[in-house]
């Protein structure tokens, strides 16, 4: 009985494919990239940009930490650059769909189900992060939300907060804003951080392309963190 062929390439440089599938197999999409994947391919590819910002942002960092970071899966990307990533939700689905996801090559350093809202996240971080999740927080209760994140930094650390702006809330689709009740303008959002941070740097992104232009035409927008304020005694008991 004769054995199936060896699989092989036209071109050397592509065994590697083959090397690869046979070491870890095929990966398989978070349920977040899934179903993007699945209803709006294009979406990936801005969602990978939004993660490859913060990982050059944070690049060389110890300790960081994404918040609301859902299936994890663009989070590799982050993981890449940094030392040591952990990553959160308040929801447990994302949480078992990530432990089952994990390979032992890019395991991260923490995985864990935690609340922001309820108390800061354990331990303290160089560099903590959170894209797409303050639009979700009630604005009554985002400064406790920012203020819990702050508490959970090192003395110099740095907090980058990403966010649909909320000019471009007119053009997004029924499924991307939903959920969404505290979008904001690039001046509000620098103020909203001013309140706990002496330095907020102000960035725009319009699908893959990041840049510091017109606010008001931006679909997305980041805010680049560093050194808390002293003064900002009462927020994470809000």
């Amino acid at each position: 009985m004769s054995l199936p062929p060896v699989p092989t390439t036209q071109e050397p440089q592509y065994k590697r494919l083959l090397e690869v599938e046979a070491e870890a197999g095929r990966s398989r999409l978070g349920l977040m990239m899934n179903q993007a994947w699945y209803d709006d391919p294009k979406r990936l590819t801005f969602t990978f940009a939004r993660y490859k910002f913060v990982a050059k942002m944070m690049a060389g960092f110890g300790d960081v930490l994404e918040v609301g970071c859902g299936d994890a899966f663009p989070s590799r990307i982050v993981q890449q650059e940094v030392e040591r990533l952990s990553v959160c939700d308040f929801d447990p689905l994302f949480i078992k769909d990530i432990r089952e996801c994990e390979t032992d090559r890019w395991a991260f350093a923490d995985v864990f189900v935690h609340d922001v809202l309820a108390s800061p996240p354990p331990s303290r971080f160089q560099g903590i992060y959170a894209l797409d999740v303050l639009e979700h927080i009630q604005p009554s209760s985002q400064h406790r939300f920012i203020g819990n994140l702050v508490q959970s930094l090192q003395e110099h650390g740095t907090l980058i907060i990403g966010m649909p702006s909320l000019e471009s809330q007119e053009h997004a689709s029924a499924l991307s804003k939903e959920g969404h009740v505290n979008c904001q303008t690039l001046p509000q959002l620098k103020d909203t951080m001013q309140q706990h941070f002496h330095n907020v740097f102000m960035f725009c992104m319009n699908d893959e392309v990041l840049h510091v232009g017109f606010s008001k035409m931006a679909q997305y927008l980041f805010a680049v963190c560093c050194s808390p304020r002293s003064d900002r005694s009462g927020f994470s008991a809000l």
